[in-house]
């Protein structure tokens, strides 16, 4: 498993961790949107902003959370008609290490 990405803030600036990690946790917590939901939504978030290494962390905690590769596949669908066809490439790149 790769190192977390904010793992230098645990001795740079460990009040910023803590604040980040407790607005994740707020963010991601069930509630009128279950916690897969919530996951799919940053997954394809971070599609949409090209960051490849989210969208691998992220795919993973929601197949965790329950979500399927349908799920997935819909999810992406929805980033695509939206934010058009980049944040396509950029979950392709990230979910081969992801989707078997």
């Amino acid at each position: 498993m790769p190192e977390h990405p904010l793992k230098i803030y645990e001795d740079l600036d460990p009040k910023l961790l803590n604040l980040v990690n407790d607005t994740r946790d707020l963010a991601l917590a069930d509630g009128a949107l279950p916690k897969k939901i919530k996951l799919l939504i940053a997954m394809v978030l971070d599609a949409v902003h090209g960051a490849s290494d989210g969208v691998q962390a992220l795919a993973r905690e929601a197949i965790k959370a329950g979500a399927t590769k349908e799920e997935i596949a819909e999810a992406l669908r929805v980033a695509q008609y939206v934010c058009g066809v980049g944040c396509v490439y950029t979950a392709a790149r990230a979910l081969k290490e992801v989707l078997p």
